[in-house]
């Protein structure tokens, strides 16, 4: 009988990365434009050789791309998430060494020492910040602060509410975002939503107990309510942080990049 790390490592990780992609960009329809400008950031600010962090890395949607368009760049990919690193691992590997993955909470502040370097040239995660707490959120973003070498970046692509000052805006943000995220518009997509993907992924055997532990780490969040602390609050914890320039480098309503530079 197999034992089930060997069932883990004949699951066709290449297939659910690319179902991966097409459920995100249901909910996302620019989302390859939006990693499209955080690299164009890089080509223009960044050294050929930069080491990048994947922040929330997922899959490592970030890194495979960055890696692909800077050939002499690296990435170290962190998250807490064992599903999505078992995933990223499996489809993408270390991308010829250059690709590093790391297990780590944000909410702990030792996340910090695991991932085994002190200084990066660019900071770079997309939808994943808005489920830290506040209290985390600022944190990580003052850590970060000691992380990126002066002159370094920070990138963080996300659905960034808009101020209470900009009631209208919103609205019409929040409007176009539940258009889109409405489960007909999957349907006419012909693609999985968010549930669809995981319920369909829990149906391979192997990863029972990486399913299990998951839930356990995420039991504290729930999928309806993520924190969003909204641009204002971010651009203003960067600028405490220590980032010099801080401010919006793309944006489609409240999809945007917020962008700092150390």
């Amino acid at each position: 009988m197999e034992t089930n790390g060997n069932m883990i490592s004949e699951i066709g990780w290449a297939h659910w990365l690319a179902r991966w992609d097409a459920q995100q960009t249901g909910y996302l329809p620019d989302r390859e434009a939006r990693f499209d400008a955080m690299l164009t950031v890089l080509e223009v600010l960044a050294p050929p050789d930069f080491v990048a962090l994947d922040l929330c890395c997922g899959p490592g949607a970030i890194s495979q791309r960055l890696l692909a368009r800077f050939p002499r760049a690296r990435s170290v990919a962190v998250d807490l998430d064992p599903i999505l690193l078992a995933l990223g691992q499996g489809a993408l590997g270390t991308m010829e060494g250059r690709l590093r993955w790391v297990e780590a909470d944000l909410c702990d502040p030792s996340w910090v020492e695991q991932l085994g370097e002190s200084r990066f040239d660019a900071v770079l995660t997309t939808t994943a910040l808005h489920w830290l707490p506040t209290p985390e959120l600022v944190r990580v973003y003052h850590e970060l602060g000691k992380l990126v070498r002066p002159g370094g970046l920070f990138l963080n692509g996300d659905n960034m509410k808009f101020g209470p000052h900009l009631p209208s805006l919103e609205r019409v943000a929040r409007s176009v975002r539940e258009r889109q995220w409405q489960d007909e518009a999957f349907a006419q997509l012909g693609v999985e939503n968010w549930a669809q993907w995981w319920a369909a992924l829990g149906q391979e055997p192997a990863l029972a107990d990486l399913l299990a532990e998951r839930e356990r780490r995420f039991a504290w969040r729930s999928p309806d309510n993520p924190v969003n602390a909204g641009r204002d609050l971010q651009q203003s914890a960067l600028i405490e942080a220590g980032f010099r320039e801080v401010g919006i480098v793309w944006q489609r309503f409240d999809n945007c990049i917020l962008m700092a530079v150390r």
